[in-house]
């Protein structure tokens, strides 16, 4: 996958059920906050890095392939 960012209706078009794809944005979104990116602790923001969503659904990371 090229996207650096990822959304709610990307993780539907990868066979995700509804519910799972939004707590999984919703997830990623808190880990963000956490690590000090306070831009995504807002209600409508829907778009996270790649990288975050690999890590809560246990793929591989994005870097790996590029050795």
């Amino acid at each position: 996958m090229d996207k650096q960012m990822i959304n709610f209706e990307d993780l539907v078009k990868m066979g995700f059920p509804t519910n799972q794809a939004r707590n999984i944005i919703r997830e990623a979104k808190g880990i963000l906050v956490s690590r000090g990116y306070g831009f995504y602790n807002g209600k409508r923001v829907g778009l996270v890095p790649l990288s975050v969503v690999a890590e809560i659904i246990g793929l591989p990371s994005i870097d790996e392939g590029a050795d």
